[in-house]
């Protein structure tokens, strides 16, 4: 895929976005050309039941360089943004939500803080405008993937920002069958700025991030990016067998010293169910980190897509 060197492109995964695409549309369009003669605007649907991909198709016909891409079903939102970075053309890349929370304003901004010698500008959200549970929720997932993954991530992060094409091949090149864009990005490790933004109040509608897909996500990433949950137990399994010496060496005590004629039942019953407990969750762990290898060898694709508007891999 050819590199235009003065095109900017900017993907936008979508779902329940159908009253945001328009606006979002003219608002890219009047900023982008701030900083870039040429750009290109990448929306995938990723399966969205509303009329997203009608709105999307109707502005793919009426300028070409918006471009649509229609996913068979819904993989997920960083399935999403990993199929849109698979088709862009421009040198430089800024992926954002569709909701307007991120603001197409502040592209401007973050092209000029990479042109300080960065490859990576990520929006930093200082003051979020979200529920206080959202943001909580957001807090609690960090300290936690932050503990199990013994690095330091920042909750004002999201996906919004700017990134150089070279960033953006390095993402497409990892193989992990869990996506995590900006996770990902961070972990690549190119030169990286933080540039305080804007965010906005949602206009209509709400997050399609469910306390139970945000559960079902932050398991995901934690088991797709760490492995300390197995070390945890490990360490947890050897005080256990340590304690449980020192007890029967204790009772042994009482056993010879004639202190001790019948059996204890109850303490018995409790350290069969406690080291039985330990061992299920342990064996669980590893079954479940089993399983992630087993996903991993099977070599499925992150995504597949159903239909596409003014994309040249598919128009032919």
């Amino acid at each position: 895929m050819t590199v235009q060197a003065n095109r900017l492109s900017v993907v936008v995964p979508v779902y329940m976005g159908s009253d945001f695409i328009r606006e979002l549309y003219e608002r890219v369009k009047q900023s982008a050309t701030q900083s870039f003669p040429d750009f290109e605007l990448i929306f995938v649907n990723d399966a969205s039941p509303d009329n997203s991909w009608y709105e999307v198709s109707a502005l793919c016909k009426e300028d070409t360089r918006v471009k649509g891409i229609n996913l068979s079903r819904n993989f997920g939102q960083h399935y999403a943004i990993t199929a849109g970075i698979s088709h862009v053309t421009g040198a430089w890349v800024v992926v954002m939500d569709c909701d307007l929370q991120d603001a197409p304003e502040e592209i401007p901004r973050l092209y000029e803080k990479a042109c300080e010698g960065f490859s990576v500008v990520f929006a930093q959200r200082v003051e979020r405008e979200d529920s206080w549970f959202k943001r909580a929720q957001s807090s609690v997932f960090h300290e936690v993937f932050d503990y199990l993954t013994d690095r330091k991530s920042d909750p004002t992060v999201a996906n919004f920002g700017i990134y150089h094409r070279k960033v953006i091949k390095a993402v497409l090149e990892f193989g992990d069958c869990i996506k995590c864009f900006p996770f990902i990005v961070s972990y690549v490790g190119f030169k990286t700025a933080y540039l305080p933004v804007a965010h906005n109040v949602r206009k209509s509608g709400k997050s399609s991030y469910t306390l139970r897909k945000s559960l079902r996500l932050a398991t995901e990433l934690m088991l797709a990016y760490s492995n300390k949950p197995l070390r945890l137990f490990t360490t947890i399994g050897f005080f256990i067998a340590l304690g449980s010496m020192m007890i029967s060496v204790y009772y042994l005590y009482l056993y010879l010293s004639g202190k001790i004629t019948v059996s204890g039942f109850t303490s018995l019953i409790l350290s069969i169910w406690a080291v039985c407990g330990m061992l299920m969750m342990q064996v669980g762990i590893v079954g479940v980190y089993l399983g992630r290898v087993f996903n991993q060898t099977k070599n499925r694709p992150s995504f597949v897509v159903d239909e596409a508007v003014n994309i040249t891999k598919y128009n032919q």
